[in-house]
């Protein structure tokens, strides 16, 4: 039985939303854990692009996201310091469902919402750095390998021997 309804929400994230976030992360990305400060961070620098999914059991989902610059991805819990202007794309850092969340299109709900925040910047890009186990679902989204350099490469291995850049074009 799945606890996902009506009622269950993408909301803009909030600092009380913090724990939880951090929290539903060290349960769902064991591989990919990443300090408490990277959450904070994020939402600081880019609020537009930080949703909780609200629901019956609290928050149920999350999605971390923010305007970057070029194809070198943020590698694995990195403080960015800052985020680079002019920005080229939007960069979904992390996009995480509890499992009584999942196959029901909040996880869509979520890629539209970082590919409006990236029409209103005016960024014609959505990338992200898609881990082994997330490669089909990203694909599924019109999602693919961008080329890589060297350095580039240097970063994916921070996440697994597998990961990717992905990207796709922000649909109009």
């Amino acid at each position: 039985m799945t606890l996902f309804s009506a009622n269950t929400i993408w909301c803009p994230m909030m600092p009380a939303d913090l724990a939880a976030t951090v929290a539903l992360a060290a349960t769902v990305h064991t591989d990919y854990p990443e300090d408490n400060e990277i959450f904070t961070e994020r939402l600081a620098l880019a609020p537009q692009g930080c949703w909780v999914l609200s629901g019956s059991e609290g928050v149920m989902g999350y999605m971390l996201s923010h305007p970057w610059r070029g194809s070198i991805s943020p590698p694995l819990n990195t403080l960015l310091g800052s985020l680079p202007v002019p920005a080229d794309r939007w960069y979904i850092h992390d996009l995480v469902l509890a499992e009584s969340a999942r196959g029901q299109g909040a996880a869509q709900k979520a890629i539209a919402l970082a590919e409006d925040a990236a029409r209103r910047l005016g960024v014609p890009l959505l990338s992200l750095t898609s881990t082994r186990h997330a490669q089909t679902f990203w694909r599924k989204q019109g999602f693919a390998p961008e080329a890589v350099s060297e350095a580039e490469r240097a970063v994916l291995a921070s996440y697994d021997a597998e990961a990717s850049l992905l990207s796709r074009p922000v649909s109009l």
